[in-house]
């Protein structure tokens, strides 16, 4: 998949290979994707979401328990996309380098999202926020003010001037959203295991990574209050 032009979206990859600790036992036996959430397959919701936003190519980035939700998804034909596949293999390579090892699937540039999210924004809005920033990265944030987890990002002028998850200080009113576009390239020059985090830290540091401000909040099942929240909304919605 090659970068497509501005009228036509961008490919996805979707970081599902996690082990999802905070969610056992239950994601012993399945993939945290697999999750039921207001009757269905979390995966289900998600890839739904993305085909009314108008994306058509993803790439779901797998590890643990990756064969269910490749059987699961499929082709992604009867979502209304075209799904791929890139598996971790037997050693979890990091989300940093799970992408890499996706990159040649995705093109030049792509959106990262995670497994566990669901994200109504304007997804149109940010794919042209990224073509005009005239940096590398962008990453799409919310004001959270440490409401639904730690906050560890400060914005400043539409770029995020830090970006820490490890050590976040009073100035930081925003979190990562959850949905970010990058060039390829920035992933040069790692490790063959790494996280993704290391790489928007090292971005934010040298001035290099736009921000987005995303005013609808975030929904994920990564924890079981989170689970909890996102059926609620996803039902009522």
């Amino acid at each position: 998949m090659s970068e497509p032009d501005s009228n036509r979206r961008l490919p996805v990859a979707i970081l599902a290979g996690g082990l999802a600790t905070r969610m056992r036992p239950l994601t012993t036996r399945i993939p945290k994707a697999l999750i039921h959430v207001a009757g269905k397959p979390f995966v289900d919701h998600q890839l739904a979401l993305l085909q009314r936003n108008g994306y058509r190519d993803v790439v779901l980035c797998v590890g643990h328990l990756g064969d269910m939700l490749r059987h699961h998804v499929g082709s992604g034909e009867r979502f209304g996309l075209n799904v791929g596949y890139v598996d971790d293999g037997p050693t979890l390579l990091g989300t940093g380098g799970a992408l890499r090892k996706a990159a040649p699937l995705l093109g030049e540039a792509f959106v990262v999202l995670y497994g566990d999210s669901y994200l109504p924004m304007d997804y149109a809005r940010v794919e042209v926020a990224f073509r005009n920033c005239g940096r590398p990265a962008l990453m799409t944030v919310y004001r959270n003010r440490d409401r639904y987890d730690r906050s560890n990002v400060v914005l400043r002028d539409g770029v995020v001037a830090l970006y820490d998850k490890e050590h976040p200080t009073a100035e930081m009113e925003y979190i990562d959203y959850g949905m970010s576009v990058i060039r390829a390239s920035v992933l040069d020059g790692y490790p063959e295991r790494f996280d993704l985090a290391s790489v928007f830290t090292a971005l934010s540091m040298a001035d290099t990574l736009a921000g987005f401000e995303v005013e609808q909040r975030f929904f994920e099942i990564g924890s079981p209050s989170g689970l909890a929240e996102a059926e609620n909304y996803l039902r009522s919605h």
